[in-house]
């Protein structure tokens, strides 16, 4: 009850804008869960790769139960795969692989950033309505029926803010995620670049992290 008694003084703009602030924070939520290095680049993998390699182990169960485990670990099983064909056509692979991982990385950002784009505009276009309103109670009733006046300005001044203080946020997570995305295919081109390197000799395996 207290939603709707905020909302209505609002006008319709507010319905946009309430749609748009519940999209955002469910798209927030669901990107801090996904875009996990944990989940994405766990070290594990990594260090498994350099296990199997090492002692000889790989074998097409492996690899199948790599693709599977982790995105970093996609890529890793469709290099491995391709490593026989030469380098250049296992570095191939592991960037068309990675090319889908980065957009599957980068689900729902797009809606984020729309979102931050058109909920000022929507609280603009709210204000505008509003005045419009305080101009044609003037017009048609004077300045005397203050209710109306201030209903008007209300509607004008609320639109603006419920817009912003969507817009803000979503901005702001919308730029955070973007980052946390660079920063996760930086680490994986890191580790990809090594697995070429020690697959085709140019590199010794390093298992000090383990």
């Amino acid at each position: 009850m207290d939603v709707l008694d905020l909302l209505k003084p609002g006008g319709m703009i507010m319905v946009p804008i309430l749609i748009c602030s519940i999209l955002a924070t469910a798209i927030i939520f669901e990107r801090f869960w996904t875009l996990r290095v944990s989940k994405i680049a766990p070290k594990k993998a990594s260090n498994e790769v350099w296990h199997w390699i090492k002692n000889k182990e790989l074998n097409s169960k492996k690899l199948r139960a790599l693709k599977e485990s982790s995105p970093l670990g996609q890529i890793f099983a469709v290099g491995l795969a391709n490593a026989k064909h030469g380098r250049e056509v296992m570095k191939e692979s592991i960037e068309q692989e990675a090319t889908q991982v980065v957009h599957d990385m980068e689900r729902f950002l797009t809606a984020l950033g729309t979102v931050a784009v058109i909920t000022p505009l929507l609280g603009l276009l709210g204000t505008v309505i509003g005045m419009i309103k305080v101009f044609a109670a003037i017009q048609l009733e004077g300045t005397g029926n203050a209710a109306i006046l201030a209903g008007g300005i209300s509607e004008a001044l609320l639109t603006t803010a419920a817009g912003l203080t969507v817009a803000i946020p979503a901005l702001i997570f919308h730029r955070y995620f973007l980052r946390r995305v660079d920063e996760i295919v930086i680490s994986m081109e890191q580790e990809a670049i090594k697995l070429v390197e020690v697959v085709h000799g140019d590199r010794e395996i390093d298992l000090g992290g383990e």
